[in-house]
């Protein structure tokens, strides 16, 4: 049998649909923490070839003219993108491997921080469910770089994809890495993009640190309850479903201070809770807009926000400035003077501002 190269492995993803791969040694994640660590799911692993494929620069075009939010959410955020589009291929990929003789373990990118309270299962392991800082996992691979919004970044796509992983005991040359630095270049963008105020400036000072083998990779120490408010739907200024049935919100998510977890309950119960049907609120859900997208999001989550600043004023930027590779024809992304709403608006019932 022929001897299976990143090159067969490389070129056989691509085949199968795939717009990213790179390969990562897993000395490289030498200083992950266990419960973070892939060989906390397999302890024999030599190589974790992560995968990525694009977001369509399209899937925002609807939320950025502010005329419609399900294309993101079912394609391109955690719908179809992340439940097939990736995995699909991935699968496929990873059963090639296997075909060689090859352990290989498909995975699906989850959150650490969501780790349930529970006691390890084996001594010296984490505790259940081991999942990976993926965009750390990107650049360990050579994929790209974090941008200093904490997203990550390539030089094909700028932000725009997903990735995904797979942990082999195939021992293979890892890719070089990417220098920090070469894709985000601090312009600030994102920082005056997000209606949360979310990310600091660089001027603040306010950053996370890692160090993969000689290089130094920094990015904001973004706050992550604003964010999570914004883009999962307690946001008024970015969403048009909140007043329709909460017509006297008066909440500024600028203005608040919830960690990520607190956000996630809020903008969740709110976003996908139902309520007794009445003739004022008929649908019996509570938000019924934001209801409606996560119901028709296929992979079980929802995005209102759609990232006004850490993915669309990023990729704007760097596509102006011909740092990332893909190119349009119809030129700039933003092309209009971009809409925000009030936070607050009048209620017709009391005729008077909230």
């Amino acid at each position: 049998m022929t001897k299976l190269t990143k090159e067969i492995i490389r070129e056989t993803g691509y085949k199968l649909g795939l717009d990213l791969i790179g390969f990562a040694n897993i000395e490289r994640f030498k200083d992950a923490p266990l419960n973070m660590n892939p060989k906390s799911i397999f302890p024999e692993v030599k190589t974790v070839i992560v995968v990525g494929k694009r977001i369509l620069r399209g899937g925002w075009r609807g939320i950025e003219e502010g005329t419609n939010w399900i294309s993101y959410t079912y394609f391109d955020y955690h719908g179809l993108l992340n439940t097939f589009f990736i995995p699909e291929p991935l699968y496929q990929l990873a059963c090639f491997i296997e075909d060689y003789g090859y352990e290989a373990v498909p995975y699906y990118p989850g959150g650490p921080e969501a780790q349930p309270p529970t006691k390890p299962l084996r001594k010296g392991f984490p505790s259940p469910d081991v999942h990976l800082a993926i965009r750390i996992a990107g650049i360990c691979a050579g994929l790209g770089e974090i941008g200093w919004s904490k997203v990550f970044l390539t030089k094909k796509f700028g932000p725009r994809q997903r990735l995904h992983a797979i942990l082999t005991d195939l021992e293979l040359e890892p890719d070089p890495l990417v220098k920090p630095g070469s894709i985000c270049k601090r312009c600030m963008e994102c920082v005056k993009g997000c209606p949360s105020y979310a990310i600091p400036n660089i001027k603040e000072n306010k950053k996370i640190k890692i160090k993969i083998e000689n290089y130094e990779y920094e990015w904001a120490d973004i706050h992550l309850g604003k964010c999570t408010l914004s883009y999962h739907g307690g946001d008024s200024r970015v969403s048009p479903f909140i007043h329709k049935d909460f017509p006297g919100w008066n909440i500024d998510s600028r203005k608040q201070d919830f960690d990520e977890e607190t956000a996630y309950k809020f903008c969740w119960t709110l976003s996908t809770g139902r309520w007794r049907k009445t003739k004022k609120f008929p649908s019996g859900y509570i938000i019924e807009g934001h209801a409606m997208i996560q119901k028709w999001g296929e992979g079980g989550s929802f995005g209102i926000c759609g990232s006004r600043g850490c993915m669309r004023s990023c990729f704007n930027y760097l596509e102006k400035n011909n740092i990332i590779e893909q190119k349009f024809k119809n030129g700039d992304f933003i092309k209009r003077k971009r809409w925000i709403l009030p936070y607050r608006v009048k209620n017709e019932k009391n005729k008077g501002e909230i």
